[in-house]
């Protein structure tokens, strides 16, 4: 069978999977709509969890950037991993002990406030916005190339899906298809890892893979070192960040995790709090294997592309025509070729192939005199490099890498229709639990709570649905038009969520004397810092140039450390200058610590 039609066989039946499983559990009440009911297995929320959490930067993108950046990238693994410790162990049993379905329920009720609930609001929807914008874009990059759409076209294909079992379903809905795609995504990754791993080095286990040692007589790493280097690269073990920018961006990942609305509420969905900390061993022991397989597959990943494109050993001898699966990704716009010094051969090096931002401004479909992809405008950046024995005639995408390793690597059709359907799991399943999140925070949190308290149970769950339609066509614009990588995006959604949700969900679990007003100030300073920060720097002036202007240092997908720190910061001194909390809130703050594991929470 082609690969086409094994394409559209496995995704067509993840959806059709998916939208059964929407119809067999859609929701009829709010608490369903809201937290499946409070009734979900341990086990499977845990799955549920790991698929929620694990989205298309941890699927399709986090294996690109340390593809790319080398010990740069681990950051990335070390803050989500370490997050989500963080969030099982600190906040999460006594969030479930607190009883509230959502981030803002808990602010307004521990913080007394409907501004402070209002204030979370904001921030919910700032975080869950930003975050499903790289989930959207993750749909577009595995529609475009493997059922060979238009980025757009694939877009509305994802809202479609998400639509039915989101708006359908709620959370009961999404919690039994997460734990489907959760298989679906594992399969989908590990598969071709084990491929890969064993192609390469001879071993099965990706986690063992990276230290290999090859028929050259080095490591898989050393060899990486040597081919990124011969090409003009800095050597794939070697840092470029500073240290405090590495600390501030681990740090921002951990913290964001710990914050992250959509997470959280995932441990309102299990019985007792004893199940919240149960499943979230569960969801821990799911998530790690992916991520320990992660080094392997973008080390290997980039030994492929570099053999590939240069020549089997490295040396700069160019093919004189790109291998299929170039001539396959070019057609999505993520990978382009532009033969700069006329001579017909393919030629791979650090440096801009092309002008602008570095991505291949196609011409309609008109082809080089060799079939390269023709540009726009002539290259003005192609220069030899210091190292180089040329100049750089390719772009890639980083967000490409995991999607095609297996063609890179000519494994089986049928890896490579898994792959496809392994992305789209992991971008709809996070996209469904944020869409989910934004609907909550303006049903439950906006009118219930604060606009119309007087609402029916009936005219929630419409209100709920039909703001799930909104967010879902916000999504799709943000999928159509979005603002980065994928990792780089989800990276400032935890910024901003480490900025605003975790001190005050952290101090209000462990901290009496924190109150309102320094729970309004700390969020709202912590998220306007961070997010000025950022669109400033990754938007207004963006680029290298603008670096030495960074407080610190840190850049724009660390900086959630230091708006969480100004957060932390401005949330006590006022706290301590105002009137403390009233003696019941005092009280429920002391309460929700008492070690009472296996005691079922209190009622909404």
């Amino acid at each position: 069978m082609d690969l086409q039609m094994l394409t559209y066989l496995f995704v067509g039946g993840s959806f059709a999977l998916y939208i059964g499983i929407a119809i067999w559990s859609r929701a009829g009440s709010t608490k369903e709509f809201y937290v499946a009911g409070g009734g979900v297995h341990p086990l499977a929320n845990g799955a549920a969890t790991a698929a929620d959490w694990m989205s298309a930067a941890s699927f399709i993108s986090l294996a690109g950037i340390i593809s790319f950046m080398g010990s740069d990238g681990t950051g990335y693994l070390m803050g989500w991993t370490g997050g989500y410790v963080l969030l099982a162990m600190l906040l999460a049993p006594y969030l479930r002990k607190f009883g509230k379905f959502t981030v803002p329920d808990f602010v307004g009720d521990r913080y007394y406030s409907s501004a402070a609930r209002l204030v979370a609001v904001i921030c919910v929807i700032f975080i869950s916005f930003t975050y499903v914008a790289g989930q959207m874009r993750g749909v577009g990059i595995v529609f475009s190339r493997f059922l060979e759409v238009d980025v757009n076209t694939g877009v509305v294909i994802g809202m479609a899906v998400v639509f039915f079992y989101a708006v359908l379903g709620g959370m009961k809905g999404i919690t039994y298809t997460q734990v489907a795609q959760y298989c679906v995504l594992i399969f989908a990754f590990t598969v071709p890892a084990v491929f890969l791993t064993y192609q390469i080095t001879g071993h099965v286990l990706p986690q063992t893979g990276l230290g290999a040692t090859l028929d050259s007589g080095q490591s898989v790493l050393a060899t990486l070192d040597g081919l990124v280097t011969d090409l003009g690269f800095k050597e794939y073990t070697a840092g470029n960040k500073s240290t405090i920018d590495m600390f501030f961006i681990t740090a921002a990942l951990m913290c964001g995790t710990a914050g992250l609305p959509h997470v959280i509420v995932r441990f309102f969905t299990v019985p007792k709090v004893k199940d919240a900390r149960t499943s979230a061993g569960w969801a821990l022991l799911f998530i790690a294997i992916l991520y320990t397989a992660v080094p392997a597959v973008a080390a290997m990943g980039r030994v492929n592309l570099i053999n590939t494109v240069n020549g089997a050993d490295g040396s700069g001898t160019a093919y004189t025509e790109m291998p299929s699966w170039f001539k396959n990704w070019e057609n999505s716009g993520l990978i382009g070729w532009n033969d700069v010094n006329g001579d017909g051969k393919v030629q791979y090096a650090n440096g801009k192939a092309f002008t602008g931002n570095g991505k291949p401004a196609f011409d309609g479909d008109k082809r080089g005199p060799n079939g390269e992809r023709a540009v726009t405008n002539a290259n003005t950046d192609a220069k030899p490099v210091a190292g180089a024995p040329f100049a750089n005639e390719v772009y890639v995408d980083r967000d490409i890498m995991v999607l095609a390793n297996p063609e890179i690597a000519n494994l089986p059709n049928w890896v490579i229709a898994l792959v496809a359907a392994g992305g789209v799991a992991a971008a709809l399943s996070t996209a469904a639990g944020l869409l989910l999140v934004i609907s909550t925070a303006v049903s439950h949190d906006l009118l219930k709570k604060t606009f119309a308290p007087n609402i029916s149970e009936k005219q929630e769950l419409l209100a709920a649905r039909g703001a799930a339609v909104v967010a879902i066509t916000i999504a799709g614009l943000f999928g159509i038009y979005p603002p980065g990588f994928v990792a780089q995006v989800v990276a400032f959604a935890f910024g901003l969520a480490a900025a605003s949700f975790f001190p005050v969900i952290l101090m209000g679990i462990f901290y009496k004397r924190m109150n309102k007003e320094g729970a309004i100030a700390g969020m709202s300073v912590g998220l306007a810092f961070t997010f000025s920060y950022i669109v400033y720097f990754k938007f207004i002036a963006p680029g290298d140039n603008n670096a030495a202007h960074w407080i610190l240092g840190v850049s724009p997908e660390g900086i959630g450390t230091l708006g969480m720190i100004l957060n932390f910061v401005v949330s006590f001194v006022v706290s301590s200058m105002t009137p403390p909390p009233p003696e019941e809130i005092q009280h429920i703050v002391e309460d929700i610590r008492v070690p009472r594991g296996a005691g079922t929470a209190h009622a909404h």
